[in-house]
């Protein structure tokens, strides 16, 4: 059974105010975008690394893909997630149905070798799998302006990436969500959202993420990443 990660990377970052691509910034003296391939090209128990591109800068991430061997293509995404996950598909149509695909955002430059071999371990028994940390914060349910429920803060978790899936789930799943005429009007904001909605049937389980796994979205969070590579690359770190 073969493992494939997908690398996300088809957000333009307006957030951040770059101009650019986030996934094109450089974190630590790099760019964010190599910092995730490299943590699936080193992973053992992944075989291939599929990058999917924000439109009209495919050029510049296949540069930032050459050294990494496990990469065999760099797909132009979509305008939204869910197209950039259906343009990851087609180009996986050759695979069989039991293969492992890990979808992971770019935009996390820092996830580990442990959460990747966790939920590559998953799949061999499960169809699906999360990685997931647990809320700090009381979250609560508004309409308008006022709260009308809170939920049990210990039930509550944070996703993370990557998400996977054998490879016929997540076909299945977006196949449906594709007939459903009011999928548009309200797509979910992942993957596992999909699964969830159109196969319920489906567990999903849950392995625990890490607070360093970190999304960049807002400018902080440039800052942020930058403490964590100065963190690894600092006095005592193995690099």
């Amino acid at each position: 059974m073969r493992t494939v990660a997908v690398v996300l990377a088809g957000g333009t970052g307006l957030r951040l105010g770059l101009g650019a691509p986030k996934q094109l910034a450089a974190v630590g003296g790099r760019p964010i975008l190599a910092r995730a391939i490299e943590a699936f090209e080193s992973a053992p128990d992944v075989d291939e690394v599929v990058v999917v591109m924000a439109a009209g800068h495919v050029p510049e991430a296949e540069v930032i893909a050459k050294p990494y061997a496990k990469v065999t293509r760099v797909v132009e995404g979509g305008p939204t997630r869910t197209e950039s996950t259906l343009r990851a598909l087609a180009a996986l149509a050759h695979e069989p149905g039991d293969t492992r695909v890990l979808f992971h955002d770019a935009a996390r430059p820092f996830v580990d070798a442990r959460i990747i071999a966790e939920c590559v371990a998953t799949l061999e028994r499960e169809e699906a799998v999360a990685v997931a940390v647990p809320s700090s914060d009381t979250v609560v349910v508004v309409e308008g302006d006022r709260v009308v429920e809170m939920p049990r803060r210990d039930a509550l978790r944070r996703f993370q990436t990557p998400q996977g899936f054998r490879l016929a789930v997540i076909r299945t799943a977006y196949e449906r969500a594709l007939a459903d005429p009011r999928f548009a009007e309200r797509p979910p904001t992942d993957d596992c959202g999909v699964v969830h909605r159109y196969l319920p049937e489906t567990p999903i389980r849950v392995v625990p993420g890490s607070e360093q796994n970190i999304k960049i979205t807002h400018p902080v969070d440039l800052l942020i990443a930058e403490q964590i590579t100065a963190r690894e690359s600092g006095p005592g770190s193995a690099g």
